[in-house]
């Protein structure tokens, strides 16, 4: 099969409605806590709070919505009042110290855990850069800066930051040169940054070279230091979600770079590889884990579906297709995308459950908690109707929508 013009308009206005009309408005404003600041995510499916604490990194995510819609869609005060809430939350009462940011917090912000990787540092760095874009504000900006550059100095020690006795067989994930590759793509975007071009290349070639296995068409989630597979439970294990969400970084970058043949070839690879090993043929959607090798996996919710391996499924097929034409992609996405909206959409209460079955049906109602909030759901839908956007302006197809 392939997209019409016709059907991508289709597609444009679909991803722009529930974003605008379904998605954003489930969390905001309802979410803005103007006692303490920051935001109250945790959520059940009618938008109920079920919990007051917060989680760093989803502070930071929704501060970077908040802001790139401003910056992106429509300067409504609203969005730029929450992005300040979300930023002054984030500065006053999420980093520990020694610089390093805390990953779950109280209502008013008192510590709760820290964790020994540094992601809810990236997602400052992208909250901060985008408010700074859509404030002015200097200060956020030169803060933004610094702490990605904090990033880039975790990115050399991370596996010095593991408690003593997990280093006896040392490891690397593709999760660190992944967040580092977006970061640093959000932060050029936004406010600019010298460094960027030369270390997005750097976290490209370490994916090329140590996890993108293409002798056994795969994407490794993690290997030793020197980039071979560790043969036992743990090293075997795929999330080939996250492996496409990789992808769809890198197909990105091909644009930047003026469709780059080399790094599109790369983002392709990665996406066929991983939806051969990731698509369940019995039931449809993306199986949350797998085997290298085919052996059983360890942890029990392996074949289960989570929100947010279809958000960058979508965002992947779609960009594929736009920028190769091939056929394939624009199945794959279609595929994923009819699966997602069936299963996943509340359509009385808007946005998504997060946890579905292997057959589909929903795990738990909860929309918010401390991994999911607004960040994978909103952004694909903003990435899509904006690359969308993007073709149909250049196709002249567009002006009525715009």
């Amino acid at each position: 099969m392939s997209y019409s013009e016709k059907d991508l308009k289709e597609l444009f206005e679909f991803y722009k409605t529930q974003l605008l009309t379904d998605t954003v408005p489930f969390w905001f404003p309802r979410s803005f806590d103007e006692l303490h600041g920051g935001f109250l995510l945790m959520r059940d499916q009618d938008g109920s709070l079920i919990d007051d604490d917060k989680a760093v990194w989803i502070q930071g995510r929704a501060t970077w919505l908040l802001s790139t819609l401003y910056n992106t869609v429509e300067p409504k005060e609203e969005w730029l009042k929450g992005a300040k809430i979300g930023y002054d939350f984030l500065n006053k009462h999420c980093f520990d110290e020694d610089g390093q940011m805390f990953f779950h917090v109280t209502r008013n912000g008192k510590p709760i855990r820290k964790r020994r990787y540094f992601f809810s540092e990236t997602f400052y760095v992208i909250a901060a850069a985008a408010y700074a874009k859509a404030s002015g504000d200097m200060e956020a900006a030169e803060k933004a800066r610094m702490v990605f550059g904090k990033c880039i100095e975790y990115t050399s020690s991370i596996i010095k930051l593991e408690p003593k006795y997990t280093n006896t067989r040392p490891s690397k994930g593709i999760g660190v040169p992944m967040i580092m590759i977006n970061t640093a793509q959000q932060l050029r975007e936004t406010i600019g940054d010298s460094r960027c071009d030369v270390y997005i290349n750097q976290w490209i070639q370490e994916i090329k070279q140590d996890f993108v296995k293409d002798d056994i068409r795969c994407v490794m989630e993690q290997v030793d230091p020197d980039g071979n597979i560790i043969d036992h439970i743990d090293g075997r294990t795929l999330n080939p979600g996250h492996a496409i969400e990789g992808a769809w970084f890198i197909l990105h970058e091909a644009l930047y770079r003026n469709n780059d043949k080399e790094l599109i070839a790369l983002g392709c690879r990665m996406i066929d590889y991983m939806w051969e090993r990731g698509w369940d043929k019995q039931y449809g959607g993306i199986l949350y884990f797998r085997d290298v090798y085919d052996k059983p996996v360890q942890e029990y919710w392996q074949d289960m579906k989570f929100w947010w391996p279809h958000n960058e499924v979508i965002i992947a097929t779609l960009l594929a297709y736009l920028i190769t034409r091939n056929e394939k992609y624009a199945k794959m996405h279609q595929l994923v995308h009819d699966y997602s909206y069936k299963h996943f959409h509340d359509k009385v209460n808007g946005e998504w459950f997060g946890y579905l079955h292997r057959d589909g049906s929903i795990a738990q109602t909860a929309k918010g908690n401390l991994f999911k909030g607004p960040f994978h759901l909103p952004r694909q839908e903003w990435y899509c109707f904006q690359i969308l956007k993007k073709h149909l302006n250049e196709n002249n197809f567009e002006k009525k929508a715009v």
